[in-house]
């Protein structure tokens, strides 16, 4: 597929892989060691802590199976063993975007407010619990992985280029499987994504408008700390609606042409996770000031590098003025 060999898939996946388990690693560290002296954590920190979890393991997860993979040229290691890998792999494919989703829907709720009682007690009650409810998506994305070992057959063809311990829905039961397990765990957290991108556009439009109409057109209006998590739940979005159309073309060739190709499926989901983890750094001002922070402090030890030096205070020139 592409014209791309296993190994140069391989090398790409592991570039990618590795700005990702970095960046989402340094999510996890900074977020616990900041919420250590607080009782009780923020649904996002909550959702973004398990987010980061599940991208890292499913970065080392996938980079175990796409070596064993090419090591393993003829497929002489129980077949098995790959489809187990296989099976925690999508597992962690569901988790890592309906947790996406269910974070641009925290920042939607969060941003917009609607007079629709229903839904507002509904939005309160998931993030009252969000604990639970991203324990729900972890276990719902096991569960509904587990039925591919009875509806889908083993495809064991060692030819060059092909995987090993790939499951291929040949069967009717399994192509319907194949269909819902798409639409369950990529159109409908897109879906999700979407609608959260329409509100809070329309939000944002909105509050310019009135913002504007408020000052009378005297001086751009200005949403301070507010653009900064609108401009964050936006890039997450869009990155989401790439990601979806390029995984459900990989899915189609892996279907419907039977072209063998889970290590360009696993490459697209890296690149969707080392994204956002960008996106939610810069969006978290507190993680965006502290990898600042560190970096500056790496390049402190290096006067060679004093140019690269990052602001990491960008109000403090205006600071003077005010005081003259």
């Amino acid at each position: 597929m592409f014209g791309l060999s296993k190994l140069t898939i391989w090398v790409f996946t592991g570039l990618v892989a590795t700005a990702t388990i970095f960046f989402n690693s340094y999510i996890f560290l900074v977020s616990l060691w900041r919420q250590r002296d607080k009782k009780q954590r923020s649904p996002s920190d909550v959702i973004i802590i398990a987010l980061s979890v599940s991208n890292t393991i499913y970065q080392l997860v996938s980079y175990i199976w796409m070596t064993m993979d090419i090591i393993d040229v003829r497929c002489r290691i129980n077949q098995m063993f790959y489809t187990y890998l296989l099976l925690v792999i999508m597992s962690l494919k569901f988790t890592i975007l309906w947790d996406t989703s269910f974070l641009a829907f925290y920042y939607s709720t969060k941003l917009v407010t609607t007079p629709n009682r229903c839904y507002t007690q509904i939005h309160t009650a998931i993030l009252k619990h969000v604990t639970l409810a991203v324990l729900v998506i972890t276990l719902t994305g096991l569960a509904t992985c587990i039925p591919v070992l009875i509806v889908f057959h083993p495809n064991n063809q060692t030819a060059l280029n092909k995987d090993c311990g790939i499951l291929l829905p040949d069967s009717t039961p399994g192509e319907i499987y194949n269909i819902v397990f798409l639409i369950l765990s990529d159109v409908l957290p897109g879906l999700i994504m979407l609608k959260c991108c329409i509100s809070i556009s329309f939000h944002l439009g909105m509050h310019l408008h009135h913002m504007k109409a408020s000052t009378n057109g005297a001086h751009p209006p200005k949403l301070g700390s507010q653009m900064r998590v609108i401009q964050m739940a936006l890039a997450l979005v869009i990155n989401f609606l790439i990601f979806l159309m390029a995984d459900l073309y990989v899915n189609y060739q892996i279907v419907v042409k039977n072209d063998s190709s889970v290590g360009v499926m696993i490459l697209v989901m890296s690149a969707f996770a080392a994204v956002t983890a960008t996106v939610l750094i810069y969006g978290k001002k507190t993680l965006w000031k502290a990898l600042i922070h560190e970096i500056n402090s790496c390049l402190d030890e290096y006067p060679c590098l004093s140019s690269l030096t990052l602001q990491e205070k960008k109000a403090a020139p205006k600071t003077p003025e005010k005081n003259r």
